[in-house]
This record gives C-alpha cells, structure tokens and sequence, in this order.
C-alpha cells in the first residue's frame, strides 16, 4: 500500500520549557505538531518572532577590544531538541500496572521486585488499592511509615509539578517520612568550604554576582578543574556556558583542564591537559601549597589580613606535624599520577598569572570519599592568590540563577522570576529538640545580612518560619490571598527525615544516625547537629512513594538499594512515572504521568542566560494512552479516601486557567508587563537589567576591606584551620579542623595503596553523561546510535560504553567494542569497552545514569549502571553525602562461556524483549492478558 505523503508544515507551535533541573523550568523552546496532533520538532526559540527585540535592552560584555552579547534565538542542549523520541518511547507507562505477584490482600512477594512482570489494571482499581492501603498503613503503623521519595531533576513543571504532588496528601493526612536529599552537587563544598569561606547556601563562593564580565577583564589562567561546559552544565542551562567559555578563550585567556579524562570542553579549547587519578586532586593541591610556600609564591599581604588558623595548615604542608611528610610535588606524584615537574609547572603558573577556578557541579569537591578536603584545599589555594581580586574567583559554569542575588552573567531583569509550584518537595520535618534549635540560633548568617550576630528573637523567628511549613511565596504572591490559600500546605510537616544516600540503611538497620541535613541546603550549624531514624515516637518504613525512581542508578550502592526494598518491612511501594525505568522495576503499583509535552503549565526561564522570561505552555500533543499529570493522580487517589481529602487537596477543584492566571499574578515581573505581553504573546520577556553590571563583584568588598565587609565564618575572614570543627570535632579522622591528604579512614578504604586493590585494581570514575542528563534520555534512540552513548556488542545488545587507556585494555587482553564487567565484592555491572587516548591509565570511566536492566536484581545488571557498585557509606563519618567516583573496581572481558552461563541460570532476564533501538521497554516488563 502506498504511504500518504506526510504534511510537514506544522499546525500548532506552542512554548515547552528546556530543562530537567526541575522543580525550576528552563529555557524556552517552539514544539511544532501535526494536524493529527503528533509532535513533529522541536527548535530553539526565535526571539524576534515574539518580541521586540530592542525594547528588552539586550545585553553585552565587553572586554580586550571583542564583545560577547546576547544570541537572538535560545539555546537548548541537543537532547531537547530529540525530546519527541522520549515522549513516544517504548519505554513510557501507558496504563496503570500492578505487579503480577503482590496481592495487597494475600501474598506480597516482596523478594520479587526488581524480577517479576506487570499487568494493565484500571485507575480505578489503582486507586482503590491505593486509598485503602495509606489508611491500612496510617492506622497499623502511623503515617510516619510512608516514605514519600519526591525531590529534583525530573520536567520542570509548576501547575502540576513532577515532585512533591504525593507530599500535599499525606500532610492532609497527618504526615509522612521525608527523603531528605543530600548535598549531591555540592557535597565537598557544603560539609567542607562552608568551614574556610562560608559561602551560603552550599559551600561554593557567594555571591557570584557579575565574575564573568571581571574575568573576561582581569583573568590570564583559567583552571577548569573536573568542568566541562559542553556536558554538565547544557542539561540544566544550555549552551550559553558552551558559548561563553570560547569566547573567554578568544580573549587570550590559557585554559588549563585538570581531569582524570580529557573531557568534550577539553577537547576543543584547552592550552594544557593534566590528567590526575580520579579522587586524588587533595594530594595535588597539598604539592601547590607546598611549592608556594617554600617559594613564596603566594599572595602574605593578603594572607595576613584575610585569614586564620593558617601557621597549623602552613605546618602540615611542610611536614611539621605529627606525620612529619612535606606534601611535596614528589610525594603527591605517587598518590595522584601527575609527575612532579608538571606540579611544579602548575603552581608556578598559577602564581604567575592572574587566575581565576573554574568549576561545573563536577571534579573532586562534590561526589568522592572524603571530598571536603579537596573542596577545602581548592578554596585555600584561593585564598593565597588574593581570592575576590580583579580577576581571581571560582566561578561556575552552571546554576547561574541559583543561589545568588546578582547572576555572574549580566542577562538577569530587574526583578526576580518566582513562578510558584502546587506541591513542596523537600520540607524539613518539625522539631523540638532545643539543642538543635540552638545550634542554630547560633549561625551568624542565618538570615541575610553579614557577620554580625543576629538577636535570638530574630533567630527564633526565622526558625519558626522555616518550620512553620508554608509554601515559600515571594512577597508580592503572599499578599493574594486566593493564591497564598492554593499553594498553603496543612499545618501538619513530616513527623521525620532520612538522607537520600541512607535510605536502604534506614530500611535494613534498627536505627541509623548521621549529622547535619536537617534541610536542604540548610546553613552551616545544620553540620553539627546529629539525628536519628526512627525519630522519637515515629515508626520504621513500611510503604515508599517515589516520583523519583531512579535511586539505583544515581545515587550510592544501588544494589544494596535494590536489597532494601526487597525487605519484607516494606509492604507496599508506588511509582508516578511516565517511563518503566530504573526503581520502577520494584514498585507494586505504577502511576502513568504525563511528560510536560501533553500538559498545560505556566514556565520561567532564569538560567538559559540569554533573557529571564515568563511564557504559557499549552499541549504539543494528547496524552499518551491513559497517563494523567502528577497532580491529577494524587487526585484521583485522594478522591477515593474521602471527598474532603479531594477538596482539600485540590484547592476546590480550581480550574488550571485561574490557577496559571495567579501563578502569573504572583511570579514577581507581571507588573512590569505594561503591554500585556504574556497574554498577546504567550511569552514575557523581562527586559535586562541596563545596571547590572555596575553592581558589585562576588567577594570584591571582603577583597577590598574584609573587617567591615565579612565573610560568614565564625570569624568573618578565611579559615585555613576551621574554628567550628575545632570546636565540634576536634579529633574527627576524617574531617580535621585543617583540610589533609586521607589515605584510608573507618567510612573509606578506596585508594590504590588499598589491600583490595590486589583484586580490584582499577579506580572507577564516573561523571554527568553527555546524552542524559542523570537517569533522563537513555531512551532517545537517536543519542543510543553516537558510540560514546552506546555501544552494540556481538550480541546486538546496546551497551553502555566504558572508556579505557588503550594500554589499561592491552594488559587485559580487552578490544574495542568487548563486552566487559566492571566489578567489585559490590556486584558485578556489563558494560563495552571504549579504547581511548583521552584517559589517564589505570581508570574505568562510566557514566552514570544508564537504565538498569538486571540480570539478577542483587548482583548483577546488564544496562551499564554503574552506581549499582558504588560505595556505600556517606562522604565520611560525620559529613553526609553519597560517595559515587574514584573507588575500586576490576574490568574483565567477558567470555562466551560466561554469558552462556548466565542465560542458563537466568533465563527469564535474557527473555525479556529489548527493543532494538529503545533498549529496556515496557514490553520487556509487562505481562499481556
């Protein structure tokens, strides 16, 4: 039969936000569908087909004769533009399903999640089940047992948001468990650089406002050190970053990449490449310390003026203390496989120039053992080179509307973007414990303002605010009472806490402990405080809600994860996803949610860099089969509890056109929309800011007069020995009051110098792949045909590549494209090895986020994901946060024999259909009636 000839020209364009930073949005895109209703592409946005492109006062930096300015169309990662792929995947959840052997009235089988298949039921029955087992769990256990997993990186979505819909219910309910998330961009800087430069919320150098324009100025060197614009940073920003580095070189600026691989950013534009041993970046900086001390290459004036505690660091450097070992560049060429003249040249260098440090939520100061001393020592060796001067900062190649009143890019308005969202995601639960309470009444930048002592009624109240558990509206949004009442949670927060990186020790232990994350991003004093799970009075986990199903390949030691919820103390456990992935695999019952592309919603971007702006998105396309979006499942279980729940829940059933309508009203700009712009157009675009540039530099005022300007340590300067930790862990081995090279300690045993490194030579690195953002796009079978996506073996099977130094596979009798294990006494996980140059030898380097496909749920998998095997414990014993790159592994190539041997003994996981270019789908999963 002969084809019709398709009609390219679009029918329906509508806006779609960029972005899986979610709960945020992102940058705006044009999604083009057909008259059927099909997605046809998506492209970049053309700002002047929408706007007037003067009357928005567009910005630019200018700098040694050439000017960056701002690009007339956004610019998305490549992935988005492939997002139609993810909409229409064989992998999405088009029904409810039910797994095939938990009977909520008879027989559960917990031992069979992550193996058993799944079966079409109704949203009716889905949401009877659903309703009688929160109230079964509620009146056998307290609603403390239900875990509610919600927090970030999945679509950004306001109206009805991807996170946190589950957590408005059970509050309505009396409570629930809240997953707390740990650092995980950000771990070494939080638990470690909060203790030398402050640097509220999460440890990196606040504020940050205008560095871009003062580095395009002043800075000569530029260290990008574990960052690569062209990867981490496009999957939440785009590629402004991208675009904004090679400008940077342009000027003249030498571009220095420190990494163990030499990454996609690296490849294009460094001067100098300086391969290091994944996790070893401490031993390296210790060697620059040294060689600027002994050759006084470091800035005393300003040392003297702007620090403490530095004669105790200075001493360890030179091996005056109890080790008695100068941290010279040949000692630190043995532990971090840099060679000692390239040290040397470095630190040198470094000196020399006018240097500012690049970093990109990547490298050693987040996601490592112990990765606060490398955190620490990189903001000490800032500090000796005059940090806040012209030209001399840390600067950050992502996240620039995060965290910061002035954006280090110059693209920002007048006022702020604060689109509201319908549900709260990672809400501290109450507390009364006065110690806690006081700890933090202490901090000195509690609230906004310097490094003054703040009064304790002050203190008191903005505990109380914190506590109090109400939505966080701007100001303006506070004062419409119609939607201060939408976005009100109840009265009542969670009873309890557990870290995300704890979950399955919350589950498998009687009681665990662990310091500090009472909050997210909470303030430095959070540190010294210690918790404990099953809080007073609450009860143990005996149900999991996730809207983020994808613990097993992103966070720590995914195969004990997979153990854990394989525990017969967990009854129940429900997914609200629109793919079958990853943790979806042990769930008892799944919701099918609709992507951002079937869905009406009001979206911001504050970070694309090129504009902030406001715009309408309508659906690109129908749902897909009988998904509905986040906030319309919890509904329709709520519906089934009570009518009052549902009402409550719902806000009276307000309909989405008013709910967009006084999200609009309370953003924060619709006043400055005198034109009516976001009403004729779709979009508002906030015109920049013409004086932005003329606020202050980051630190410059600290740089400039740190007595009347302090940072927000204990003693308002530079703290190269740390006056909290010395005062709270004095003796801590893991953590001292002064940063140190680690060489083991009771949480870590993960060096090369390790006896389980006879078995498991090899340190595994893994880093933000460049075709997924986390667990999000395995899926596109577009990415999946790019070698360095995916690599199809022999077999047919795609696998996950894992890069090897050509000679670190010579040694191992391993080619280009073999099946391979990386393994370690954790599990065992089947990659293909990728042969390359671009890597330091003796390294693995697996991206995380690929989907896992288990051959046996506990010990083996075969969709390359690599946490499976990651370790287990926190950073270190009183710093929490999931350890994930630079720990010990083995690679073997795997013989015919073997894969026969696993079909033999597994033969229902080799059975299950992978599609040819999706990989893992729902077909593999689900049991057709």
């Amino acid at each position: 039969m002969a084809k019709t000839p398709i009609d390219i020209k679009a029918h329906k364009r509508v806006f779609k936000a960029a972005s899986l930073m979610g709960p945020r949005s992102g940058l705006p895109t044009v999604v083009e569908s057909d008259r059927d209703g099909k997605i046809t592409r998506i492209r970049p946005l053309d700002y002047e087909e929408h706007i007037d492109w003067d009357s928005k006062n567009p910005w630019k930096i200018e700098a040694r004769g050439k000017t960056f300015s701002a690009p007339k169309h956004t610019v998305p990662a490549v992935y988005y533009l492939t997002y139609k792929k993810r909409v229409y995947s064989e992998n999405r959840v088009r029904w409810p399903l039910k797994r095939v052997d938990w009977d909520p009235d008879g027989e559960r089988n917990p031992q069979n999640r992550g193996k058993s298949k799944y079966v079409r039921i109704s949203w009716d029955e889905a949401t009877d089940i659903l309703a009688k087992e929160i109230l079964r769990v509620k009146e056998k256990y307290g609603m403390s047992a239900i875990l509610s997993e919600a927090d970030m990186h999945g679509e950004g979505k306001h109206v009805a948001p991807s996170h946190g819909c589950a957590n408005r219910l059970f509050s309505l309910l009396g409570g629930y468990t809240v997953q707390m998330r740990n650092q995980d961009s950000w771990e070494g800087y939080s638990w470690g650089s909060k203790n030398v430069w402050g640097g509220e919320p999460v440890g990196e150098l606040q504020p940050s406002g205008n560095l871009f324009p003062d580095i395009a100025k002043h800075t000569e060197l530029l260290l990008f050190w574990g960052c690569d614009p062209e990867t981490t940073a496009v999957g939440f920003d785009g590629y402004m970053s991208s675009r904004l580095s090679y400008w940077l070189h342009s000027l003249g600026i030498k571009f220095v990449y420190v990494d163990p691989a030499l990454n996609y950013s690296g490849v294009c534009q460094a001067d100098k490449w300086i391969p290091v041993l994944p996790n070893t970046d401490a031993a390296l900086y210790l060697a620059i310390a040294y060689v600027w001390l002994t050759e006084g290459l470091y800035d005393k004036d300003y040392v003297k003026t702007h620090a403490v505690g530095t004669e105790e660091f200075f001493d360890y450097v030179l091996g005056k203390t109890e080790d008695g070992t100068p941290k010279s560049p040949a000692w630190a060429s043995e532990k971090c496989g840099v060679p000692e003249w390239t040290i040397k040249a470095l630190a040198r260098d470094w000196a020399k120039k006018i240097t500012s440090f690049a970093i990109g939520n990547g490298g050693p100061g987040i996601r490592g053992a112990f990765s606060t001393e490398p955190a620490r020592l990189q903001s000490i060796l800032l500090g000796m080179q005059g940090l806040g001067k012209p030209g001399r900062h840390q600067v950050k190649f992502l996240e620039w509307n995060l965290h910061t009143d002035v954006y280090p890019m110059p693209y920002q308005g007048k006022s702020i973007i604060n689109v509201p969202h319908r549900a709260e995601i990672v809400r501290p639960p109450y507390t009364d414990d006065q110690e806690s309470i006081r700890i933090r009444a202490e901090q000195r930048k509690l609230i906004t303002g310097g490094g003054k002592d703040l009064d304790n009624e002050a203190n008191m109240k903005k505990l109380a605010e914190i506590q109090k558990g109400r939505y966080k509206l701007n100001e303006l949004a506070s004062g419409i009472q119609e939607l201060a009442e939408l976005c009100k949670t109840t009265e009542i927060p969670p009873q309890q806490s557990i870290p995300k990186c704890m979950i399955h020790d919350a589950i498998l232990n009687e009681k665990i402990e662990w310091y500090g994350l009472y909050s997210f991003c909470g303030p430095a004093a959070e540190q010294w405080i210690k918790h404990e799970f099953p809080a007073p009075g609450c009860s143990r986990l005996h149900m999991i809600w996730t809207d983020c199903p994808c613990m097993v390949t992103c966070w720590n030691d995914g195969f004990n994860f997979v153990k854990a919820l394989r525990s017969k103390e967990i009854e129940c456990v429900v997914a609200q996803h629109p793919w079958l992935e990853n943790d979806c695999y042990l769930a008892d019952i799944i919701l099918p949610v609709q992507t951002k592309f079937e869905m009406e919603d009001i979206c911001d971007d504050t970070g694309g860099g090129i504009f902030t702006s406001i715009f309408h998105e309508y659906p690109a396309c129908p749902p897909i089969g009988e998904s509905k979006n986040d906030f319309e499942c919890i509904a329709a279980v709520a519906k089934k509890i009570s009518e009052d729940v549902y009402q409550a829940y719902t806000g009276n059933e307000k309909a989405i056109s008013r709910v967009i309508e006084l999200f609009w009203q309370g953003c924060g700009v619709a006043h400055l929309d005198t034109d009516d712009e976001f009403h004729k157009n779709d979009i508002f675009v906030v015109p920049a800011d013409p004086d932005i540039q003329k606020r202050t530099v980051g630190i410059r005022p600290f740089a400039e007069d740190p007595e009347n300007n302090p940072l927000s340590t204990p003693t308002g300067k530079l703290e190269f020995t740390s006056t909290a930790l010395k005062k709270y862990f004095p003796d801590d081995p893991e953590r001292p009051p002064y940063p140190k090279w680690i060489e083991k300690g009771p949480s870590h045993d993960e060096r090369l110098s390790s006896v389980r490194a006879k078995d498991y030579p090899l340190l595994c690195m893994s880093n933000h792949g460049r075709w997924r953002f986390h667990a999000n796009l395995d899926d596109i079978t577009w990415n999946r045909e790019i070698s360095t996506m995916k690599l199809r073996a022999k077999d047919g099977y795609q696998y996950e590549p894992a890069w090897l130094h050509t000679s670190t596979a010579k040694e191992r009798g391993i080619k280009h494209g073999d099946i391979v294990k990386v393994l370690n006494e954790r599990g065992t996980v089947l990659c293909a090895a990728y042969l390359t140059e671009r890597l330091i030898p003796g390294v693995v380097y697996v991206d995380h986020g690929s989907r896992y496909d288990p051959i046996d749920a506990e010990t083996l998998d075969r969709g390359g994901a690599i946490n499976l095997i990651t370790p287990h414990n926190n950073i270190s014993k009183k710093a929490t946060g999931m350890v994930v790159s630079g720990f010990l592994v083995d690679v073997r190539k795997v013989t015919e024999a073997e894969m026969d041997d696993w079909k033999k003994k597994y033969p229902e996981s080799f059975a299950r259909k992978i599609d040819e270019a999706t990989g893992v789908c729902l077909d593999g999963w689900l049991l057709r009636q």
